[in-house]
Protein backbone atom coordinates (compact mmCIF):
# COMPACT_ATOMS: atom_id res chain seq x y z
CA UNK A 1 0.00 0.00 0.00
CA UNK A 2 1.49 3.68 -1.05
CA UNK A 3 2.25 5.96 1.80
CA UNK A 4 -0.99 8.40 -0.02
CA UNK A 5 -3.62 6.03 0.30
CA UNK A 6 -2.37 4.82 4.04
CA UNK A 7 -2.86 8.96 4.97
CA UNK A 8 -5.91 9.02 3.41
CA UNK A 9 -7.58 5.58 5.33
CA UNK A 10 -6.02 6.67 8.27
CA UNK A 11 -7.65 10.02 7.86
CA UNK A 12 -11.12 8.16 6.72
CA UNK A 13 -10.91 6.39 10.18
CA UNK A 14 -10.51 9.23 12.46
CA UNK A 15 -13.07 11.02 10.23
CA UNK A 16 -15.63 7.70 10.83
CA UNK A 17 -14.27 7.20 14.38
CA UNK A 18 -16.25 7.69 17.67
CA UNK A 19 -12.90 9.37 19.03
CA UNK A 20 -13.17 12.09 15.87
CA UNK A 21 -14.45 15.06 18.78
CA UNK A 22 -11.94 14.36 21.68
CA UNK A 23 -9.16 13.75 18.86
CA UNK A 24 -9.99 17.39 17.58
CA UNK A 25 -9.72 18.81 21.28
CA UNK A 26 -6.83 17.46 21.92
CA UNK A 27 -5.37 18.45 18.30
CA UNK A 28 -6.13 21.93 19.26
CA UNK A 29 -4.94 21.63 22.87
CA UNK A 30 -1.63 21.00 21.21
CA UNK A 31 -1.63 23.13 18.05
CA UNK A 32 -2.50 26.52 21.06
CA UNK A 33 0.35 24.73 23.25
CA UNK A 34 3.30 23.03 21.10
CA UNK A 35 2.64 22.49 17.54
CA UNK A 36 2.45 25.86 15.64
CA UNK A 37 0.68 24.66 13.01
CA UNK A 38 -2.49 25.69 11.63
CA UNK A 39 -5.06 23.41 12.46
CA UNK A 40 -7.53 24.63 9.52
CA UNK A 41 -5.94 22.03 7.00
CA UNK A 42 -7.14 19.39 9.61
CA UNK A 43 -11.03 20.92 10.34
CA UNK A 44 -11.79 21.98 6.81
CA UNK A 45 -11.59 18.20 5.75
CA UNK A 46 -12.92 17.23 8.80
CA UNK A 47 -16.13 19.41 8.99
CA UNK A 48 -16.84 19.01 5.12
CA UNK A 49 -17.28 15.15 5.86
CA UNK A 50 -18.66 15.59 9.21
CA UNK A 51 -21.16 18.47 8.51
CA UNK A 52 -23.88 16.93 11.37
CA UNK A 53 -21.01 17.83 13.67
CA UNK A 54 -20.18 20.92 12.03
CA UNK A 55 -20.69 23.19 15.38
CA UNK A 56 -19.65 20.67 17.61
CA UNK A 57 -16.30 20.72 15.84
CA UNK A 58 -15.92 24.08 16.10
CA UNK A 59 -17.09 24.20 19.72
CA UNK A 60 -14.11 21.15 20.54
CA UNK A 61 -11.17 22.97 18.74
CA UNK A 62 -12.50 26.14 20.66
CA UNK A 63 -12.46 24.20 24.06
CA UNK A 64 -9.10 22.85 22.94
CA UNK A 65 -7.94 25.93 22.66
CA UNK A 66 -8.86 27.07 25.66
CA UNK A 67 -7.05 24.57 27.54
CA UNK A 68 -4.08 25.04 25.68
CA UNK A 69 -4.02 28.76 26.48
CA UNK A 70 -4.37 28.00 30.42
CA UNK A 71 -1.47 26.02 29.85
CA UNK A 72 0.48 28.33 28.26
CA UNK A 73 -0.60 30.89 30.70
CA UNK A 74 0.21 29.08 33.35
CA UNK A 75 3.72 28.49 32.38
CA UNK A 76 4.48 31.98 31.90
CA UNK A 77 3.09 32.80 35.48
CA UNK A 78 4.72 30.06 37.17
CA UNK A 79 7.35 28.92 35.08
CA UNK A 80 8.35 31.68 32.99
CA UNK A 81 12.17 31.54 34.55
CA UNK A 82 12.54 28.25 33.64
CA UNK A 83 11.09 28.00 30.30
CA UNK A 84 10.69 31.03 29.09
CA UNK A 85 13.82 31.29 27.39
CA UNK A 86 12.82 27.73 25.66
CA UNK A 87 9.31 29.05 24.18
CA UNK A 88 10.70 32.26 23.16
CA UNK A 89 13.29 30.87 21.23
CA UNK A 90 11.47 28.22 19.44
CA UNK A 91 8.60 30.03 18.65
CA UNK A 92 9.46 33.63 17.89
CA UNK A 93 12.71 35.88 19.35
CA UNK A 94 13.91 37.84 22.44
CA UNK A 95 12.69 41.37 20.81
CA UNK A 96 9.39 40.08 19.47
CA UNK A 97 8.66 38.78 22.99
CA UNK A 98 9.90 42.04 25.07
CA UNK A 99 7.55 43.23 22.02
CA UNK A 100 4.69 41.39 22.79
CA UNK A 101 5.19 41.63 26.80
CA UNK A 102 5.08 45.42 26.47
CA UNK A 103 1.94 45.35 24.31
CA UNK A 104 0.46 43.04 26.50
CA UNK A 105 0.70 45.49 29.46
CA UNK A 106 -0.55 47.94 28.21
CA UNK A 107 -3.44 46.55 25.71
CA UNK A 108 -3.95 43.39 27.36
CA UNK A 109 -7.12 42.20 26.27
CA UNK A 110 -7.75 43.93 22.69
CA UNK A 111 -3.87 42.54 21.87
CA UNK A 112 -5.05 38.78 23.06
CA UNK A 113 -7.84 39.40 21.18
CA UNK A 114 -5.69 40.54 17.77
CA UNK A 115 -3.18 37.38 18.23
CA UNK A 116 -5.94 34.93 18.56
CA UNK A 117 -7.22 35.32 15.33
CA UNK A 118 -4.32 36.34 13.01
CA UNK A 119 -2.08 33.54 12.64
CA UNK A 120 1.11 34.31 14.52
CA UNK A 121 1.67 31.67 16.81
CA UNK A 122 -0.78 32.05 20.21
CA UNK A 123 2.14 30.60 22.38
CA UNK A 124 3.43 34.04 22.64
CA UNK A 125 0.80 35.67 23.60
CA UNK A 126 -0.08 33.02 26.47
CA UNK A 127 3.19 33.30 27.68
CA UNK A 128 3.16 37.26 28.00
CA UNK A 129 0.41 37.05 29.31
CA UNK A 130 1.09 34.93 32.62
CA UNK A 131 4.65 36.44 32.57
CA UNK A 132 2.84 39.95 33.01
CA UNK A 133 0.40 38.75 35.85
CA UNK A 134 -2.56 39.55 33.25
CA UNK A 135 -5.98 39.03 34.57
CA UNK A 136 -6.60 35.24 33.50
CA UNK A 137 -10.17 35.63 33.27
CA UNK A 138 -10.12 38.71 31.13
CA UNK A 139 -7.51 36.81 29.17
CA UNK A 140 -9.93 33.33 29.16
CA UNK A 141 -12.41 35.86 27.88
CA UNK A 142 -10.34 37.34 24.91
CA UNK A 143 -8.81 33.80 23.83
CA UNK A 144 -12.34 32.38 23.66
CA UNK A 145 -14.00 35.49 21.73
CA UNK A 146 -10.76 35.32 19.39
CA UNK A 147 -10.86 31.29 18.89
CA UNK A 148 -14.61 31.32 18.65
CA UNK A 149 -14.08 33.54 15.55
CA UNK A 150 -11.88 31.86 13.96
CA UNK A 151 -13.24 27.71 14.53
CA UNK A 152 -16.76 29.07 14.09
CA UNK A 153 -15.96 31.43 10.97
CA UNK A 154 -14.37 27.82 9.61
CA UNK A 155 -17.72 25.83 10.23
CA UNK A 156 -19.74 29.06 8.59
CA UNK A 157 -18.02 28.69 5.38
CA UNK A 158 -18.15 24.97 5.15
CA UNK A 159 -22.14 25.18 6.02
CA UNK A 160 -22.88 27.81 3.63
CA UNK A 161 -20.37 26.62 0.75
CA UNK A 162 -19.79 22.87 1.34
CA UNK A 163 -17.34 20.97 -0.58
CA UNK A 164 -15.99 24.46 -2.26
CA UNK A 165 -15.60 25.70 1.59
CA UNK A 166 -11.82 24.51 1.51
CA UNK A 167 -10.81 26.15 -2.04
CA UNK A 168 -12.70 29.25 -0.81
CA UNK A 169 -10.98 29.63 2.04
CA UNK A 170 -7.41 29.40 -0.05
CA UNK A 171 -8.51 31.85 -1.91
CA UNK A 172 -9.70 34.62 0.44
CA UNK A 173 -7.68 33.46 3.54
CA UNK A 174 -5.71 36.65 3.69
CA UNK A 175 -8.53 38.90 3.27
CA UNK A 176 -10.69 37.06 5.61
CA UNK A 177 -7.61 37.77 8.06
CA UNK A 178 -6.98 41.50 7.33
CA UNK A 179 -10.56 42.09 7.22
CA UNK A 180 -11.66 40.62 11.16
CA UNK A 181 -8.53 41.91 12.37
CA UNK A 182 -9.22 45.45 11.09
CA UNK A 183 -12.92 44.83 12.54
CA UNK A 184 -10.99 43.97 15.71
CA UNK A 185 -8.84 47.27 15.75
CA UNK A 186 -11.76 48.95 15.26
CA UNK A 187 -13.26 47.86 18.14
CA UNK A 188 -9.97 48.25 19.98
CA UNK A 189 -10.03 51.88 18.94
CA UNK A 190 -13.74 52.29 19.81
CA UNK A 191 -13.26 50.93 23.17
CA UNK A 192 -10.04 53.32 24.10
CA UNK A 193 -12.92 56.21 23.26
CA UNK A 194 -15.06 55.21 25.88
Amino acid sequence: MSVGKSIKQKTRQFIDSKHMLSGITVASFLESTIVPIPLEAVMVPLMQARREKLWLIALMATIGCIFGALVGYALGYYLFDMVGDWVINSFSSPEQFEQVKQKMQAQGFWFVMTLGIVPIPFQIAMLAAGATKYSLLLFLIATSIARSIRYFGLALVVYFAGDQAERIIKKHKAKALVATSIIVLLAWWMSTLF
